[in-house]
């Protein structure tokens, strides 16, 4: 579905009136910031799945994922003055105390926003062991960008109350948690009965019903072809909440997780989802698609998305281009 059709499927539905909202709404999203904070860390805290993680990252990730990038797209982020800032999940590497606080102080510094313009869903690293989940440790650090408008219609879960809504403008930004605690080289999600239930109750609330639907979710909906491949990396409950998205005739579902810029429409009984992937916050990559950056989202009043690109970091000089984001069939 390209930026026109759905541009005009919106225009389509019924919408407040124009003098409601204000106009011009910019939404940045940025995925999969990977930050990592050792100092400090006792030897026993990887006695877990966190070894093999250390492990990945000393010969894998550590020369592909940097902190400067991440720093360099917030500050660009802030001068994009956008609205709002969305981030679907993997804020931090291992789940550990100190990444969050280290994400906390970079958002905060970095974005200059206040807490209320930034919404955020967790990734497998930031369940990524029981402790974490057992801990809360995500919606601790992150309570204020999990608050909701309509606290008493999410679930109570182990990792936290989801999904959670914010109506910002002609938007509903509606988070869910798709992150789980895995074995090791495991990285798949699940959402559950109960967040599918009290995502029905969000998306039936006359106040989301008339502004265009934001889901945040970490994993993507649209699984790849391989079960293997879904098993151990997909989202195993997708074809539910797509069940559960299916009335929605309009409407955006942001993800992370593939380190990739993507974006796919999905056909609903009355009209049309778009999917669009974030690459990671702090990849660096060859690939322009998988560069380091964020994707920008401007809507009208009335809900209507006036347009979808990314930002993309050109890492020796710290400025930024802007590109089209690839359409996946």
């Amino acid at each position: 579905m390209s930026v026109a059709s759905f541009a005009r499927s919106v225009r389509r539905a019924p919408t407040l009136t124009r003098n409601v909202y204000a106009a011009h709404m910019r939404i940045a999203h940025l995925s999969d910031l990977h930050v990592l904070a050792l100092q400090g860390v006792p030897a026993r805290r990887f006695f877990n799945k966190r070894f093999t993680g250390w492990v990945n990252l000393r010969v894998k990730r550590a020369h592909k994922h940097r902190l400067g990038h991440v720093h360099a797209v917030a500050r660009e982020i802030t001068r994009a003055n956008v609205d709002h800032v969305v981030i679907t999940g993997d804020l931090t590497n291992l789940a550990l105390e100190q990444e969050f606080v280290a994400v906390r102080e970079l958002l905060e510094q970095d974005l200059g926003l206040r807490p209320d313009q930034i919404s955020a869903v967790p990734g497998n690293h930031d369940l990524y062991t029981r402790g974490a989940m057992r801990d809360q440790r995500f919606t601790t650090y992150f309570h204020e960008y999990v608050a909701s408008d309509f606290p008493e219609l999410s679930a109570s879960l182990p990792q936290g109350r989801f999904p959670f809504v914010k109506l910002r403008g002609p938007c509903a930004i509606i988070g869910l948690s798709s992150a789980v605690p895995r074995p090791p080289l495991m990285a798949s999600g699940m959402l559950g009965n109960l967040q599918l239930e009290a995502l029905s109750r969000i998306l039936a609330h006359s106040e989301v019903r008339r502004r265009t639907p934001i889901v945040l979710i970490h994993h993507p909906i649209h699984n790849p072809p391989s079960k293997v491949k879904t098993f151990m990396e997909g989202l195993w409950d997708a074809d539910a909440l797509l069940q559960k998205l299916s009335g929605i005739a309009h409407g955006l579902v942001l993800h992370g997780h593939l380190h990739a810029r993507r974006q796919r429409a999905h056909s609903t009984p009355v009209g049309e989802l778009l999917s669009v992937g974030a690459t990671s916050a702090s990849l660096h990559h060859d690939d322009k698609h998988k560069m380091a950056g964020f994707n920008l989202y401007e809507f009208d009043d009335a809900g209507s998305l006036l347009n979808i690109e990314a930002h993309v970091l050109d890492a020796p000089s710290e400025t930024f281009h802007v590109e089209r984001i690839p359409v996946v069939v």
